[in-house]
């Protein structure tokens, strides 16, 4: 027998980003470029003769065909909120684990309260019966309770525990047998019988793929509750991602009243989706039409404005384009972007100048996407272009036009994809013209009331705009 108390603790610090482990503390990890990513573990050596860790949940399977494999466990349970349950495919898998991640305050311990009540009471069966157990790692019972009252929540088949031990909350989840459990938050749970602080790259993968193992073996949903880095990513290492069956992250900022919650993956349901919410007093409310929303307080007549069309996921969503144009006061023009891609709208910049004659080198340029929503795709190209012609020449974009294509650096419209999608999403909205690419008109399928319009370069689509 090996005496445990001999043996000598092994310090050692460990990325927790990439789990690189050095002997001493370095402000930089050498493997993933890392800053202060580095955190101390103290570990024991490995002993001969010492048991391998048995593994607290048992998760396998027996061969079998694939034609003989049942899908009946394979329905999804809705949630009553339509916004969410559109970014998982449908509803709640069983079987699967979800990561929800955001900055502090963003509101995901008040979303996931209203998820879990909402699931608990469309459930059936009696009432004291728990359908739903909320594991809470930050707050007490009675904290938790506080924010279920001001949500209006009764809490019919929802059990509730504040527990950060891996084992004790195993213990209570085979106690009450629950269908769907949240872990509020992943960071503060904790393995007894691993080396590290809760939060530390070890905890959170070993902790979430025990989870893994019994949301497959039990056929229980689990939410998994993550925070972020100051850069914005999950904190964990990036496996903490591929472990799971679905990610869902806050992109906005807890000063905006609107939250876009959005769907990065999703083994079982379209990812890049987005769910709009707006934050009241009673919780998150969910946001029907999102466009509508984003082009309520559109300035009509006010030069550098334009309207274009995204694709998130299955959703064609309608948002207004803001640019700005002044005489710099400095030496090196600025040039600030929020909710697209710097360099793609400097690139555009330089396309304006170049193809187009713009004095824009002597000037500053901001642009802004109104409502906080991040445009991932480049068929806004042509948008944003208009709008910064548009502030820098004074005229103004017709309040009814949408504008679409992509840009190339020749000055030539390229064509895009699911034209037909934003055409007749504009015209709900009472839109009266569209532009698009000229090479999407010979496969276009919209047959509405929107008057189409073919443009094959920037030029004409800014002469055709200050000709309408």
């Amino acid at each position: 027998m090996v005496d445990m108390k001999k043996q000598k603790i092994k310090t050692l610090f460990r990325c927790q980003q990439c789990e690189y482990t050095s002997p001493k503390w370095m402000g930089r990890c050498p493997d993933c470029g890392q800053w202060n990513t580095f955190v101390e573990e103290k570990e024991a050596p490995s002993l001969r003769g010492v048991a391998a860790r048995p593994q607290l949940t048992d998760f396998s399977s027996a061969v079998m065909p694939l034609h003989e494999v049942s899908v009946d466990a394979f329905k999804r349970r809705a949630t009553g909120i339509a916004e969410f349950d559109r970014m998982l495919g449908g509803g709640v898998v069983p079987g699967s684990l979800i990561l929800l991640g955001g900055p502090p305050g963003i509101g995901k311990s008040t979303l996931m309260l209203q998820v879990s009540a909402a699931l608990a009471a469309a459930m059936p069966g009696k009432d004291n019966e728990a359908g739903v157990l909320y594991v809470s790692g930050e707050e007490s019972l009675s904290q938790v309770k506080s924010r279920a009252d001001r949500l209006n929540i009764k809490g019919r088949g929802l059990y509730l525990v504040s527990e950060t031990n891996l084992e004790n909350i195993l213990e209570n989840i085979n106690k009450v047998a629950p269908a769907v459990v949240v872990i509020d938050s992943i960071q503060t749970t904790y393995r007894q019988d691993l080396a590290g602080a809760p939060g530390s790259v070890g905890q959170v993968r070993e902790c979430t793929a025990e989870f893994l193992r019994l949301a497959k073996s039990k056929g229980i949903t689990i939410f998994l509750l993550g925070h972020v880095t100051k850069e914005g990513d999950i904190a964990g290492p990036r496996v903490l991602e591929h472990i799971v069956d679905t990610v869902l992250y806050f992109e906005t900022e807890r000063q905006q009243v609107y939250r876009v919650l959005r769907a990065y993956k999703n083994r079982f349901g379209p990812t890049s989706e987005i769910g709009v919410f707006e934050m009241k007093a009673t919780g998150l409310a969910e946001v029907a039409n999102p466009s509508l929303l984003f082009l309520g307080e559109r300035s009509i007549n006010t030069p550098g404005s334009t309207v274009v069309a995204t694709i998130e996921g299955t959703r064609p969503l309608l948002l207004e384009v803001q640019a700005l144009v002044t005489r710099t006061n400095f030496g090196l023009p600025r040039r600030m972007v929020s909710g697209y891609d710097l360099n793609r709208v400097i690139l555009l910049i330089a396309v304006l100048e170049k193809r187009l004659g713009l004095n824009l080198e002597s000037q500053d340029v901001f642009v802004n996407v109104v409502g906080g929503v991040r445009i991932k795709e480049t068929g806004v190209d042509l948008g944003i272009a208009c709008a910064i012609a548009s502030a820098n020449s004074g005229f103004v974009c017709p309040p009814k036009l949408l504008i679409l294509g992509e840009v190339g650096l020749a000055g030539e419209v390229r064509s895009i994809a699911q034209v037909a999608e934003r055409a007749i999403e504009a015209e709900k909205l009472g839109f009266e013209k569209i532009i698009i690419p000229k090479t999407n008109l010979k496969t276009l399928t919209y047959k509405g009331k929107l008057g189409v319009t073919g443009v094959e370069s920037v030029q004409q689509a800014i002469e055709e705009i200050r000709n309408g």
